[in-house]
């Protein structure tokens, strides 16, 4: 079974590409293992459809260089914090058994984000336990718990703990959100236009991730909460 380095959940289709595909681009690109797991197929959108989200989906990973993408099909708008939803994920994470596990905005717009953030951190800390009992393809699964669990940050701007610089990567960044056709700005759709399909929407991630990016000296970047103290080794590898 492949073995992630870093693992990405999503509520939704596109919320990984809109907050940090930057991050997981460039961490692709330093070799390591990277997937996400989106939570739902954004069947509740106004655009679009879930089979189109899922395709649009794996167009991105292809555009991020993602080692897997997979999709739990939970109710999009009505899924739990409960032990059925938990438990979907904890499989997920003993699977690839992750290091880094990054999770929605413990708080944003969208209802879903925040729930999804909550579900996701107590199913990883749940998934450390090995009196759970949790099976893939019939298997039993052994215990396991990230090392860390990290919210990136969603529409709502929330004050990051750390931040990445993905200035070498801006450019894939917006190819990868691009991806989703049916979502965000296209002069030709004729669907009904919503909070992220106009052209303001896009420019509002290149100006959050610009803003980020001058809070830390570098061009663009991407924001993290941690869900506990960070150490480091080595005080001048700050940047």
């Amino acid at each position: 079974m492949l073995k992630l380095d870093i693992l990405a959940l999503g509520a939704h289709p596109d919320d990984v590409e809109l907050s940090c595909s930057g991050t997981l681009i460039k961490h692709a690109q330093m070799g390591k293992k990277v997937g996400v797991v989106d939570l739902t197929s954004g069947q509740l959108g106004t655009r679009g459809n879930p089979v189109l989200r899922i395709q649009e989906a794996h167009e991105a990973a292809k555009i991020m260089k993602l080692a897997v993408r997979e999709n739990l099909q939970m109710e999009d708008g009505f899924f739990k914090n409960d032990k059925e939803h938990q438990l979907k994920i904890i499989e997920v994470i003993r699977k690839y058994k992750p290091d880094v596990l990054l999770i929605n905005a413990p708080e944003d717009r969208h209802p879903d984000h925040g729930r999804a953030a909550q579900l996701a951190k107590e199913a990883a800390f749940l998934s450390g336990l090995a009196k759970i009992s949790s099976s893939f393809n019939g298997t039993a699964q052994e215990a396991w718990r990230p090392k860390t669990v990290y919210n990136y940050i969603q529409s709502m701007y929330l004050k990051p703990d750390f931040i990445v610089d993905i200035s070498k990567v801006m450019e894939q960044k917006m190819q990868a959100i691009l991806a989703y056709k049916s979502q965000f700005f296209d002069p030709n759709s004729k669907e009904e236009n919503t909070f992220i399909s106009s052209p303001e929407f896009l420019e509002f991630i290149k100006s959050r991730a610009k803003e980020l990016g001058q809070i830390a000296s570098c061009q663009y970047a991407e924001g993290f909460i941690a869900q506990r103290y960070l150490g480091i080794e080595d005080l001048t590898e700050l940047f």
